[in-house]
């Protein structure tokens, strides 16, 4: 049942047990079957799965309303999303826990093609707002199942010293999600700087959602899964409802400094409001905004990979140091592009831009600056979503509690969303919407650095293996 291993994996499977305990080590399948089983197959498997669900979600919100003339629908559509994401998502965990996280896959992608398809039909039916809605409140409880399986995945499948590189893998391919719908988009509304966005759009991204919804199911079982270090990959026994239910209280009250990045939690999605609807959807016409768009998604990969790569998992250096640095890096991002932004917000109002109004296109003499503002906080947004899902895998390697807490990090994101599209749906000022952006982003980066002082460690114990 042994196997050779690497030095460099030796050392992995060290970090993940004190010296007295025992760890078995597996040997890995050979073949196709090797290949297929190998955790970065998996990741990238699960990658596409998020490509093709909510990559095409980004792409659309992205294009501000939905690409509707009229944000409204869309903003309260997303309120009704976020709010019941953050209700369900708290307790994703236990579901994940309990049916197993390649079910919880799939039963969260479900959601996608709905709410994709429900545009298509306020696009034909413009009077169907009530069903984008709905549509929406359902994306939220699949939602919460699908970010809580992915999370209990991706971070499970990776040795310590390959979380960073695992979570970059994963960004970049569910980034290139919403790369390829926003330059569908912008290629099919290329000759639009007004009107609405064209049925073929809505089709194409309905149509890869399906796939994306058959792509999940194709995925391996992750009983067995085995690390590149032949370390087995932990997997949920599907307790009782009672004591999953008992083992959200453990999870807090055994490792309460998860606590310290609910703020960071908070600002997680809170800002997309302001970029996407106050930002892209309020200054430019449909062609600036796909385009917009395709550099936001596009910018994120490298976001992503820059952060995971170069920082968190940079091995030259303790984890405590990466840490630090990576906090150091989200600062100094925060302060950049909010700056940059505010002399931007202070131009314009919800009064000064009717929505009849023709607004910024790709060919005015202002645009180039205004689309590096928009590349810039993909950049942010990337490196902000990788630290905090590393801080979140650098507290444990097993997946259970992972599962614990990447539903907390989705419920309460989406608390922060669900309250602030609906600020932007009854209309407060832009720059309401805008300050608080910013004061919440600086704010939680401010209450992780205690929590990261504190709690993070260079090597996970056995300690913060099990609830």
């Amino acid at each position: 049942m042994s196997t050779l291993v690497t030095k460099e994996e030796e050392s992995d499977i060290s970090t993940y047990a004190s010296p007295d305990a025992k760890l078995e080590v597996f040997e890995r399948p050979k073949g196709w079957r090797g290949v297929y089983y190998h955790p970065v197959t998996q990741v990238m498997m699960l990658g596409f799965v998020c490509f093709l669900c909510p990559g095409m979600f980004n792409a659309l919100t992205g294009l501000g309303g939905g690409g509707q003339v009229t944000a409204t629908t869309s903003a309260n559509s997303t309120c009704a999303l976020y709010s019941t994401y953050a209700f369900f998502g708290f307790f994703s965990g236990t579901v994940n826990n309990m049916i197993g996280p390649k079910r919880t896959l799939i039963l969260g992608t479900l959601g996608y093609a709905l709410y994709v398809g429900s545009y298509l039909a306020i696009n034909i039916h413009p009077g169907a707002g009530n069903f984008v809605v709905s549509s929406g409140a359902i994306l939220g409880v699949t939602a919460a199942f699908l970010w809580t399986a992915q999370g209990s995945l991706m971070l499970s499948y990776a040795t310590e010293a390959q979380k960073g590189k695992y979570i970059g893998i994963f960004w970049a391919i569910f980034n290139l999600g919403a790369v390829v719908g926003s330059a569908v988009s912008f290629g099919q509304n290329f000759d639009l700087t007004v009107f609405l966005v064209g049925n073929g759009t809505y089709i194409g991204f309905l149509i890869l959602t399906i796939i994306g919804i058959s792509v999940s199911m194709l995925m391996g079982d992750p009983e067995k899964m085995i690390r590149t270090d032949g370390t087995k990959v932990f997997v949920a026994r599907h307790p009782t409802w009672k004591s999953e239910f008992y083992g959200l209280w453990v999870a807090l009250v055994t490792d309460p400094m998860i606590l310290l990045l609910f703020p960071m939690f908070f600002a997680s999605n809170y800002f997309y409001t302001w970029q996407f609807n106050d930002y892209n959807s309020a200054l430019f016409d449909i062609r600036a905004r796909a385009l917009n768009n395709l550099m936001y998604w596009l910018s994120q990969i490298f976001g992503s990979a820059l952060i995971g790569t170069l920082v968190l998992d940079q091995e030259r250096f303790r984890r405590r140091t990466r840490a630090f640095a990576g906090w150091f890096v989200l600062l100094a991002m925060t302060f950049i592009v909010h700056i940059w932004a505010y002399f931007y917000q202070r131009t314009y109002t919800r009064q000064s831009i009717p929505s009849n109004s023709q607004k910024m296109d790709i060919y005015d003499p202002e645009y180039p600056a205004h689309v590096w503002l928009m590349i810039f906080y993909g950049l942010l947004d990337a490196m902000w979503q990788t630290t905090a899902m590393w801080l979140i895998g650098a507290m444990s390697n097993d997946t259970n509690k992972l599962a614990m807490f990447s539903g907390f990090y989705h419920s309460i994101q989406s608390a922060g969303a669900a309250g602030v599209w609906r600020m932007d749906a009854i209309g407060l000022p832009y720059m309401t919407i805008f300050l608080s952006t910013w004061g919440l982003v600086a704010g939680g980066l401010v209450l992780s650095f205690p929590m990261i002082y504190l709690r993070i460690k260079d090597h996970t114990t056995i300690e913060d293996e099990t609830l």
